[in-house]
Order: structure tokens, then sequence, then C-alpha cells
């Protein structure tokens, strides 16, 4: 499997169909890329059908969108939520070029990683699993019922930073609390990296995400 190479090689996203307001340094943002970017919505893909839902119906409609990506030029795909790492080695069988669901999959290399989630309950062990990555990484989620997760979770359309970077930064602090050895907060979520600079510190901990893993990739082709 290769990439194209030509000045025409673009990133394919794959976009859950949400309407929640998208910063600077989210997935979803245009701005976060620092390569070209197709982006495709995949119809009925809603937060909670992926991350709570885990719905296996969801697998050929990613499929079609990832071949109208490719269709259209993309070189290589990824997505907008972490979660689908679920459907990682599906998508990867069933289309013609590099498929990265999630940050998740850099785990094995990282050092002494921990994992923001956005949903700790919804988070089990096989997407350690489906990453290659032990099951003893420590794993920490936004505050059950809190702001930024009833945000994404329910794709409400509105947003207060401030106390969603509050929210972020104080899960982060649990995580390292719990597990100090810590030294790489990765963000599953791809709603999280706007918050980056203020987990970092508060922590003194560096922090990875999907953007981070998919421009490496993008980049070693």
């Amino acid at each position: 499997m290769s990439l194209r190479r030509s000045g025409a090689a673009t990133l394919g996203l794959l976009m859950l169909q949400t309407r929640f307001p998208r910063l600077p340094g989210d997935a979803g943002h245009p701005a976060s890329w620092p390569m070209p970017v197709r982006t495709i919505v995949v119809p009925g893909a809603t937060p909670r059908r992926v991350v709570r839902g885990a719905d296996a119906a969801l697998l050929a409609p990613f499929v079609d969108a990832g071949r109208c990506l490719v269709a259209d030029g993309a070189a290589a795909l990824t997505t907008s939520c972490g979660f689908l790492l679920r459907l990682q080695a599906a998508l990867r069988d069933a289309l013609p070029v590099p498929v990265w669901t999630s940050s998740l999959l850099a785990l094995p290399a990282l050092p002494a990683p921990g994992v923001l989630t956005v949903d700790a309950e919804a988070f089990d062990a096989g997407l350690l699993r489906a990453a290659g990555a032990p099951d003893d990484i420590p794993v920490e989620g936004l505050a059950p019922g809190g702001h930024l997760q009833r945000v994404l979770l329910e794709d409400q359309p509105t947003l207060n930073v401030e106390r969603a970077e509050t929210e972020v930064v104080a899960a982060a602090q649990r995580l390292v609390r719990r597990a100090p050895w810590v030294q790489t907060i990765v963000f599953e979520c791809t709603n999280l990296p706007p918050y980056a600079g203020a987990v970092r510190r508060a922590t003194g901990r560096r922090t990875f995400d999907l953007i981070d893993l998919v421009t490496e990739r993008w980049n070693s082709r």
C-alpha cells in the first residue's frame, strides 16, 4: 500500500455528524492540520452512537465515505473520534490507503502513556487491545455529566471554553495523581487538543493527540 506523492495528495477526514463548536486544534477545525485536508461527514455517525453505542452498523457508511475520499484524491484517511479505533482493522482491510483512526494507535511507542478520554465508562480494554497496548495503561475521563462531556456527547451547539478548559485540566490532574509515573498524556478525544497547553502547564507532562500521530505518519510516507 503506497501513498500518492503528487502535490495533489490530501488527507481524508471522516467526520462524525455533529454541530458542537470546534476550536483550533480540534481535528474538525480546518486550521488544525499542517497538510491539505478533504472532509466528509458520515451520515448517522452521531457522538453517542459512536462512543457509547459501539454500533457495528456504522462500518458500511464509514467504508463508503472513505471510498469517496479516496476517489477524490485522499492519500490516507483519519477520523474525528478516537473511539473509531474499534473500526481500525475493518477500515484498513476495506480501503486502499492507510487508515489512522485514533491517537491510541501510538500508545505502544510512547513513553509511560496515560489516556484522557471523553467518557471513561465507555472506554473499555478492547480499545487498548485494538491499539496493541497493554490493558493496564491508566485511563481518566472527563467528569461524568460535566459541561464539556454534555456538549460533546449530546451534540450541543454552544460551548463555554473557560469551563471546558477547567474540566479538561481537572481530568488530567486526576490522571497524574492516580498514576504519577505517566509521562505522556494521550488525548483519545479529538476535541481535547485545544486545551493541550493548559494541560501541559498544569501537569508538567507531554501531551499527544491525533494530529501529532497523523502528522508523524504522513511525513514518514
